[in-house]
């Protein structure tokens, strides 16, 4: 927060008009209003924009601070933003909508020569001996308890990232900077890096450790580095298939990549052990968090493109209250109508209520 209130005192005059996209309560936008923005658009889709609201009042920035509840990239602004903030990381960048809708925003709503902060963020990797870590998650199924073989899931759970905490003594190799996200330039979602490691020292790599640091204004930055103060954001941990001894001799390549894939990203990691002569891998893992996500062949067969659905009888009931759903009628009158029409499904129209009530509220305009 001290980097971001630096930031935005540097960046922010008389005259500014601010978007804060994902305001969450409001902290950012509060604090435009305090070094002198004119105007403030605080976007918030989750109801904590409730409370950005009130908080404004309570400030005194009422008349400044215009608060919406929406995704950033269903709106439309009566002015355009000289300076566009946020904060929609989640432990890396590459976070669900993060990129597209700082994309979005930059070509819509951002004034020309306006600004952005962060203006970027700086992405590095490193090989990590974490046995405590890499234990707890694979251990437990490896152990045969009750005279049962649980190993398939091991098998899972190496194919999925995780935050962590590292300390810079557990790296075996020096940090190698594979992306940098420019945010006045990137019109890409999807990355894809190769890296080359060679050990410091000998130990037992068991994966390796992602962070970033970030570039809010030339001068102004922090970072979630290993040994950097504990932030919120974590530090992602790709662990590997199976750990793997490692000497300064050695060499590792891995190759990454993110793809955002509906509304969230696949990772993919490709790890290559190289001994002292080079020629062949001691060691060779391919890795995806899509291999992390257990799916029956029935899900497989609903996602595949010749797949012809039908809906079942939950379905045809949410069909039906949706089509109700016209502006012209109530939720409890609804409610009644679908009560009615499937009685085998409500034992009253108050059972139903609740059931339209989240409709209501996740497609109500």
């Amino acid at each position: 927060m001290r980097a971001y209130s630096g930031a935005l005192k540097r960046a922010i005059t008389s005259d500014s008009c601010v978007l804060d996209i994902g305001a969450g309560t409001g902290i950012l936008s509060l604090l435009a209003c305090q070094y002198g923005a004119r105007k403030v658009y605080a976007v918030e889709p989750s109801s904590a924009i409730v409370v950005a609201d009130e908080a404004a009042r309570a400030n005194g920035f009422g008349d400044r601070i215009e608060c919406i509840q929406a995704l950033s990239t269903d709106i439309t602004l009566p002015d355009k933003a000289d300076l566009i903030v946020s904060d929609l990381r989640g432990v890396l960048p590459l976070f669900k909508q993060h990129i597209p809708s700082i994309v979005d925003a930059r070509r819509r709503l951002l004034a020309p020569g306006g600004k952005l902060i962060p203006k970027r963020d700086v992405l590095w990797a490193a090989i990590v001996e974490t046995a405590q870590h890499y234990d707890s998650l694979v251990n437990p199924w490896l152990r045969e308890r009750f005279e049962l073989n649980m190993e398939r899931a091991s098998q899972i759970v190496t194919n999925v990232w995780e935050r962590a905490r590292v300390t810079p003594e557990q790296l075996l190799t020096k940090p190698h900077c594979w992306l940098t996200i420019d945010y006045l330039t990137v019109q890409s979602t999807n990355v894809a890096a190769e890296m080359t490691f060679q050990p410091t020292r000998s130990g037992t790599g068991h994966g390796f450790v992602v962070w970033f640091d970030a570039v809010l204004d030339d001068g102004i930055e922090f970072s979630n580095a290993p040994g950097q103060p504990e932030l919120i954001y974590g530090i992602a941990f790709f662990p590997w298939s199976v750990p793997v001894d490692l000497s300064a001799d050695d060499a590792i390549l891995i190759d990454i990549r993110a793809d955002l894939v509906g509304s969230d990203y696949v990772w993919s990691w490709q790890t290559r052990v190289f001994g002292k002569e080079r020629v062949r891998p001691r060691a060779h893992f391919s890795q995806s968090t899509f291999l992390g996500v257990p799916l029956s062949p029935c899900e497989v067969r609903k996602r595949g493109a010749s797949y012809q659905p039908r809906l079942r009888p939950d379905g045809q009931v949410d069909l039906h209250i949706l089509q109700l759903m016209d502006g012209t009628r109530s939720n409890d009158n609804i409610a009644k109508l679908v009560a009615e029409r499937f009685p085998s499904s409500f034992r009253s129209w108050r059972d139903a209520l609740a059931r339209i009530a989240d409709l209501a509220a996740k497609y109500g305009d």
